[in-house]
Order: structure tokens, then sequence, then C-alpha cells
């Protein structure tokens, strides 16, 4: 249950700062009249992102059971690379957040009204449709009948909410740079483990071999269905009885994703350090 509410709490709180930005830009430039645009733009892209994690949950359903593998590994994958790409992009483009989505809205404020709503449904809609695939797989990788992996994830998307408006109020501080390499790194760990479930999918699904070659079997020291199993499983996808193809993959993606992740950051411009913290968006 951690792990999914960590990614509703590390994806919800991306989107909930970009339209605090968005919100509190336009206060601040006395453009109340825009609002509403920005509103439609953002529900616009809520919506979407609903619609895709129901059409992912239910449309699935219809399929035989191979084809559910399939479709269940592939997608696994694929969330896997999005969410990587976005962990690495936040991390290096953070800072200059606030001025990009400053410049866009300029923009948009001098073509109109359709322009708003696509601005915010572009900056919102991003985050919301990667989050819904994502979710969707770690749900998928991590469920076991129960409806605790999703409570996580909602748990999580509130606390982002919540945090969004704090900081729009300006009632909180942390030090951003810091959460997103943290939970960044998290998620990372996160995502070996649903990247090690599509594996296996697709070797249920018959796409790839070696279903039967198990890495090892340390079941009987950890049951699946013990408590301590349970949370393993529910943190970071742990399986007792991996095949080979399912560890070898995990280990490929980890520790060189995690070395590129804390390796310094080069930057092509020079900047003067700055403490970056969550206040109030201006």
């Amino acid at each position: 249950m951690f792990g999914n509410y960590l990614i509703g709490l590390r994806e919800g709180l991306e989107a909930s700062l970009v339209v605090c930005i968005l919100i509190a830009y336009l206060v601040k430039t006395e453009r109340r009249d825009a609002l509403r645009p920005i509103w439609i733009g953002i529900g616009a892209a809520c919506a979407i992102a609903f619609g895709f994690g129901c059409a992912l949950t239910f449309g699935s359903q219809e399929l035989t059971f191979k084809a559910q593998e399939a479709l269940g590994g592939s997608l696994s994958i694929l969330a896997v690379a999005l969410v990587t790409w976005m962990v690495f992009w936040m991390r290096r483009t953070a800072r200059h957040l606030k001025a990009e989505l400053h410049g866009k809205l300029d923009a948009a404020l001098q073509m109109g009204t359709g322009a708003l709503v696509a601005t915010a449904f572009l900056a919102v809609g991003r985050e919301g449709l990667e989050t819904a695939l994502f979710v969707w797989a770690s749900v998928r990788a991590s469920g076991d009948g129960t409806p605790g992996p999703l409570i996580g994830v909602l748990l999580g998307l509130a606390t982002a909410i919540a945090l969004g408006w704090l900081f729009y109020k300006g009632t909180v501080r942390i030090n951003l740079a810091k959460f997103f390499t943290w939970t960044g790194a998290m998620l990372v760990v996160v995502a070996a483990g649903v990247l090690a479930y599509g594996v296996h999918d697709l070797q249920e699904a018959e796409f790839l071999g070696g279903l039967q070659d198990k890495a090892f079997d340390i079941s009987a020291t950890i049951p699946p269905d013990s408590w301590y199993g349970t949370l393993l499983k529910g943190i970071f996808n742990f399986q007792p009885d991996p095949t080979v193809a399912q560890v070898t993959v995990w280990l490929l993606y980890l520790i060189p994703t995690l070395a590129f992740f804390f390796a310094p950051v080069r930057s092509t411009r020079r900047e003067t350090p700055v403490k970056e913290k969550a206040t109030a968006p201006e």
C-alpha cells in the first residue's frame, strides 16, 4: 500500500504544483478573468486521465487470459519507461518549471480563451495520463484482490491536493529539491518491481520464455500471505519465487537507473545556487 501511496503523492504533487503556479500567476497579474478557461482545461485533463484509467481497467476484462497478460506486461513496461523519463525530467527542470509555465501562459493570454484551455489541459493532462497508466500497472502488479492498493493511491492523491493547497496559501514550506530527489529514487525502486512483474506477465502470455526457470524460491521463509510478505509486495512488488528473467531485468534496470539518477546534474547555464523551497507560488 505504501508504494501505491508514494505514486499518488509523487505524481499528484507534480500536477498540484503546476495548477498552483498557473492559478497564482493569473491572480498576481490581475487576470482573474482567465481563471475559468484554466479550470476548464484542468477539469478536462482530469476527466481524460480518469477515463483512460477506466478504459484500462474495464476494457482488459473482456480479453482472454493470455491477451490480458500480454496487454498488462506491455503497458507495465511502457509505464516504467514513462515514469523513468518523468523522474529524470523533473530532476533536471524543476528549478525552471515556474518560468517555463509563466512563459507559456503569457503566450496563451495573448491568443485567447482556447489557448488558455489548451495550455492548462496539456500541462496537467500529461501528468494525468502518465499517472493513470503507472497507477494501473502498479495496482495490477501489487493487487491481491483487496482494495488496499487503490486506497493507497487515493490517499496519496488526496495528500498531494492538500499539500498543493497549502503551498498556494503559503502555509507549508519544504525543500522541493530534496523531496523530488528522494521520492524519485523510491519511485524508481517501485518501477523496478512493476517492470519485473511486466516481464512475468509476458512470460505467462508466452511472449517470453523461461517461466519455469526460477531464480530462487523463498516462499517457505517469506510466505506471500504473511503480513511481512504482504508488506514487501505492497512496497516493492516483491515476489518470493521470481524467474531468472525477472531478477535479471530488475537488476539491469534498478542499478544503472539509480546510479544515473544520483549522478551530479550538469547544467548548461550558469546559475546562482538557490535553496529551493515551496511557498506560495509567485
